[in-house]
């Protein structure tokens, strides 16, 4: 179907399930329950999960297939954030112009990098990427907001104003961000027991996005394209050797992967129109590794993966507090309570960077493959339970000597 085969064709199936279900899996527990803070099927964390999933998915086309580790994707995080909100401006807030624009301004701003960056490989090419995000940042933070010609309004945002242009925002056109008069902020809830369920036009939005982005990754694996990709990862300089000339395929990588992270960036500044250059920090680069890397390099769905096992930790363990923990263990003596507390306490809150660590460490040493791995062979287990082992000859009874 659509160019795929049967197994891609069952993965983006299921892919789009999960996605379009989201807010029923992610609701597994009744609103007014104990257990409900753990619920994550909610509209703003959902339209992460599938927004960060695009930020990872491409940065997988370039990382998992050709083996350039990029810590400078937050560039273009950023400048499609900005190019969307300037849309929004100077055009109005129909989002569909401002994020065409993000991925057309972020694909040519790779160029302009990866033509100096890919000059180099291995770490020399990350250090340079890296080089080229913080300058990045440092110029939206403070030069481009010079008031002459601001361009990023430096610390405090790129915003709308009342006063900006929006040539094509007519009186009867809403205010906030639409998709042709549809506002994206638009919520149907369905109450269902004790369970409470919201669906978002913004985060259906992004989910179709994301499912189009994750089609085009899967016919990016299985091309030409893609197996050239994989030889430049195995063995460049053999490649080299034989005459062929990889710089057009990894630019042509690393530019495919600027443009994701760049929609990505337009969807984040269409569900809130709101720039910042705290999007272009290194530690944005940072995390779409850990992504990447978390949910299994060179995989299909281990970027989709990673991204939702990230923004569900930030989301959720960031809100565990010491009252919520006193909450938890209240029944116990109050001296086992107050140890448990402290021992807990700095792994929560403002401390989840220190679980997610560990966690990552955790993968690297027993998953290398991600998350992905993990569940192979736990399918592999399941599948092989209570099957009886195949006899290769190797445990034949010996044959009795001749007398």
């Amino acid at each position: 179907m659509l160019g795929l085969n049967r197994r891609d064709t069952s993965l983006v199936i299921i892919v789009a399930i999960l996605t379009m279900l989201a807010p029923f899996i992610l609701n597994p527990f009744p609103s007014n329950s104990g257990m409900a803070q753990f619920n994550a099927g909610y509209p703003d964390l959902m339209q992460k999960f599938v927004i960060f999933g695009i930020f990872a998915i491409g940065f997988n086309i370039l990382f998992g297939l050709t083996g350039y580790l990029s810590f400078g994707h937050a560039a273009f995080l950023g400048v499609g954030s900005y190019s969307c909100v300037w849309m929004f401006k100077l055009l109005g807030y129909n989002v569909v112009p401002g994020i065409a624009l993000s991925v057309i301004v972020s694909g040519v701003f790779a160029v302009g990098i990866g033509l100096l960056c890919l000059r180099r490989t291995g770490i020399y090419f990350s250090i340079l990427t890296l080089a080229f995000a913080q300058m990045s940042f440092a110029l939206a933070y403070s030069v481009l907001s010079n008031p002459k010609f601001n361009l990023t309004n430096g610390e405090t945002g790129l915003q709308v104003y009342a006063d900006d242009p929006q040539v094509l925002q007519f009186g009867n056109a809403p205010d906030f961000p639409h998709l042709f008069g549809l506002s994206l902020r638009s919520i149907y809830e369905l109450q269902i027991g004790g369970w409470e369920f919201q669906f978002q036009v913004g985060y259906y939005l992004c989910a179709v996005v994301m499912l189009l982005c994750f089609y085009v990754s899967v016919r990016i694996f299985r091309s030409p394209f893609g197996m050239m990709l994989r030889a430049v990862k195995s063995n460049q300089q053999r490649m080299n050797y034989t005459g062929l000339n990889t710089r057009p395929y990894t630019l042509a990588a690393f530019v495919i992967s600027g443009m994701y992270a760049g929609l990505a960036g337009g969807l984040l500044s269409a569900v809130d129109p709101l720039a910042g250059a705290e999007r272009m920090q290194w530690t944005a680069s940072g995390e779409v590794v850990l992504m990447t890397i978390l949910g299994g390099m060179g995989t299909l769905i281990g970027p989709i993966l990673g991204a939702g096992f990230i923004k569900y930790l930030e989301a959720i363990f960031s809100k565990i507090n010491d009252n919520v923990l006193h909450g938890w263990f209240a029944f116990m003596p109050e001296g086992i309570e107050n140890f448990l507390v402290a021992v807990i306490h700095p792994f929560v809150g403002k401390g989840w960077h220190l679980t997610l660590g560990l966690l990552f460490m955790v993968v690297v040493i027993f998953l290398p493959g991600g998350l992905v791995e993990g569940g192979q062979r736990i399918g592999r287990w399941v599948t092989g339970r209570g099957k009886k082992p195949a006899d290769d000859g190797s445990h034949r009874p010996e044959s009795t000597p001749a007398e």
